[in-house]
C-alpha cells in the first residue's frame, strides 16, 4: 500500500513540474520583445544621422531610444525633425521638433525623418518657441513668438491651429506665421490649447468651453508680455483655421462672457474663466483689456454654429450649445466692432459654402464688416503646414497669396485706418 502510494505521489510529482515547465515556456513567450518596424525617409537638402543605426530590414526592438541629428545643405536651415505612427488616425499627424538634435522612444511602428527649407525663408526675423502659458492638466499649453528683429509696439496676430479640436499642435500654422510676419508689420503668435475630451492623458474630459478658456488665457499672457516681443497688447487680431476657425470666431465675439461664474454650472450662466490670469489683474480687467484689443478676425474654413460642433461635445442643453457657437453670439455693430474675412476653398468637402454663407449673413444682419473669399480650387487644411513634399506645395499653391489677402485685411483695420 505505501508503496502504491510512493508511485502515484511520484507521477503526480512529475506531472506538476511538467506542467510547470510549459507554463514557464509560455510565459516567457508572452514576454518576448517585440519587434517594431523603424523607417528612415530620405531628407532633401540636407541630411539626418540616425544612432543607433536602424538595420537593413528596418526592425527595432520595442522601447530603443533613437538619437537623431539633422544637418542642412548649404543655402537651407532645419524647419523639423520629425517622426508619425503609421495608420494612426483620419489624418496624417506629425511629431516635430525644431531643435537638430531629437531623441525618439520606439513604442510602434514609426516613420522618421527632416525637412529642411531654403534659409531665407526665416530672414528678418526671430523665431522664440514653446513659451508656456498655463498648465490646467497633463498638457503644458505653448504658443511661438515670430517678431522680426528691433519692432516695437506692432499690432499683434495670434493664429490657432485646427485638428477637428483633438489634434495637432501650433507648430502646424508656422507656415502662415512665416508668411505673416515677414513684412515687418506684425508680431505673429501661433498657439496651442487642450484637445477635446481625454486626448491630452487629462482624466476629467475637456469640454470645448476648457479650449476657449484656452485661447483667453492665451491671449491674457500675450497681452502681459506683448512688449518684450515688440508688440502692441492693445491691438490684436485673431485667425485659425477649421477648428481654428471655429475658436478664432469664439474669441473675437465672445468676449463679453469672460468672468468667473462658471460655464454652465448654474442655469443660465455661461462665462469663460482664461486659462491664464495675470498675477494683480481682476477677471473684469480682462475681460475688458481682451474685449478693447481684438479688433478683426479671419476664420478660415471653421465651423461657426452649434449643429456641426454637436458631434465633438456629445449631448449637451441647447442653451449649452449656442454658448459656444460664433453665430449665436455676434455683437450688433451699436454694441462692438468684429469686422471678420472668411475663407473656404471651393473643393473643401468637410465646410460647404452654406455653412460659412448663412455666417456671413448673420455678420451683415449685425451690421459687422465681412468678407468672404472662396478659393478656386482648394481643399480643406489649405492653411497647414506639414513636412511633407504634398503639404508644403498645396501651401505654396493656397496658403501663400492667400496669407497675403489676410495680411491686407487686417492692414485695413490696424494701417489704412491710421
Amino acid at each position: 500500500m505505501g508503496r502504491f502510494t510512493c508511485s502515484f505521489l511520484g507521477v503526480v510529482i512529475v506531472v506538476i513540474v511538467l506542467f510547470h515547465h510549459k507554463a514557464l515556456g509560455q510565459n516567457q513567450g508572452n514576454i518576448k520583445e517585440e519587434i517594431l518596424t523603424v523607417t528612415i525617409k530620405k531628407p532633401e537638402h540636407g541630411n539626418i544621422k540616425v544612432s543607433p543605426s536602424i538595420p537593413e530590414d528596418c526592425k527595432v526592438a520595442s522601447g530603443t531610444v533613437i538619437t537623431i541629428k539633422a544637418k542642412p545643405d548649404d543655402g537651407y536651415i532645419l524647419d523639423s525633425i520629425y517622426y508619425y505612427n503609421p495608420g494612426e488616425g483620419r489624418w496624417r499627424m506629425y511629431y516635430e521638433s525644431m531643435d537638430s538634435v531629437m531623441n525618439i522612444k520606439i513604442e510602434r511602428d514609426k516613420v522618421i525623418g527632416a525637412s529642411f527649407i531654403e534659409e531665407e525663408a526665416l530672414d528678418g526675423f526671430t523665431v522664440t518657441q514653446n513659451i508656456v502659458y498655463a498648465q490646467p492638466g497633463v498638457k503644458k499649453l505653448k504658443y511661438d513668438v515670430f517678431s522680426s528683429e528691433g519692432v516695437k509696439h506692432l499690432p499683434c496676430i495670434v493664429i490657432i491651429h485646427g485638428g477637428g479640436w483633438s489634434a495637432n499642435t501650433e507648430d502646424i500654422m508656422r507656415g502662415l506665421a512665416r508668411e505673416l510676419v515677414k513684412s515687418g508689420d506684425y508680431v505673429v503668435v501661433s498657439i496651442d490649447y487642450r484637445w477635446i475630451g481625454t486626448k491630452d492623458g487629462d482624466s476629467k474630459p475637456n469640454t470645448m468651453a476648457d479650449l476657449i478658456e484656452d485661447i483667453y488665457g492665451a491671449i491674457a499672457h500675450i497681452q502681459e508680455h506683448a512688449e518684450e516681443y515688440g508688440g502692441d497688447p492693445a491691438h490684436i487680431a485673431i485667425t485659425g483655421d477649421s477648428a481654428g476657425g471655429h475658436l478664432s470666431a469664439a474669441a473675437i465675439n465672445m468676449t463679453h462672457m469672460i468672468g468667473d461664474g462658471g460655464f454652465g454650472e448654474q442655469e443660465g450662466i455661461y462665462e469663460f474663466r482664461p486659462t491664464y490670469v495675470p498675477q494683480g489683474k481682476s477677471i473684469e480687467q480682462i475681460r475688458r483689456e481682451i474685449t478693447e484689443a481684438l479688433q478683426a478676425a479671419a476664420p478660415s474654413y471653421g465651423v461657426f454654429d452649434s449643429e456641426l460642433i454637436k458631434n465633438f461635445v456629445g449631448e449637451r442643453s441647447d442653451s449649452w450649445m449656442k454658448a459656444i457657437s460664433p453665430i449665436d453670439n455676434i455683437p450688433d455693430i451699436t454694441e462692438r466692432a468684429v469686422p471678420q474675412l472668411l475663407l473656404r476653398g471651393t473643393n473643401d468637402m468637410l465646410i460647404k459654402d452654406e455653412h460659412v454663407q448663412a455666417y456671413a449673413d448673420s455678420l451683415n444682419n449685425a451690421g459687422q464688416r465681412v468678407t468672404y473669399i472662396q478659393v478656386e480650387g482648394a481643399y480643406h487644411a489649405f492653411f497647414d503646414w506639414k513636412p511633407d513634399a504634398q503639404t508644403k506645395a498645396t501651401f505654396e499653391k493656397y496658403g501663400v497669396p492667400y496669407a497675403a489677402k489676410m495680411k491686407s485685411f487686417f492692414d485695413s483695420v490696424f494701417y489704412l485706418k491710421k
